[in-house]
């Protein structure tokens, strides 16, 4: 069974950096022909994709949100992390990491966490 779990601050400032990290148990990151996604859902909107990383390492983002996302790993941890720069109080909304099928949709969700921004 594979469980994600997400861990970071819930309450960051505007401007400032937001930064979760997935721990990942039951499969490891860079299992062959795997991605591994981070989605966030602000209050009443719908869920956004906001980039992957591959098993390779690779990475690919969402081009909204490109110029402020980093999204890296450490195999060692078997973890892979969210970083999102200069942050704005639109930017509070429940963070999950997943693990998205081959064929499409979600395997595998992390229970998620809230993150809000405010000074």
């Amino acid at each position: 069974q594979v469980q994600l779990q997400e861990s970071g601050p819930g309450l960051v400032k505007p401007s400032q950096t937001l930064s979760l990290t997935c721990t990942v148990s039951g499969d490891s990151i860079t299992s062959s022909g795997y991605t591994w996604s981070w989605i966030r859902q602000p209050p009443g909107k719908e869920p956004e994709w906001m980039g992957v990383i591959v098993f390779d390492g690779s990475t690919h983002y969402s081009p909204s949100l490109k110029s402020r996302t980093t999204i890296s790993r450490d195999a060692s941890k078997n973890q892979f992390s969210l970083q999102l720069s200069s942050v704005t109080p639109e930017d509070t909304a429940v963070y999950y990491c997943v693990r998205p099928g081959v064929r499409g949709g979600i395997d595998y969700w992390g229970k998620g966490t809230l993150v809000t921004v405010s000074s």
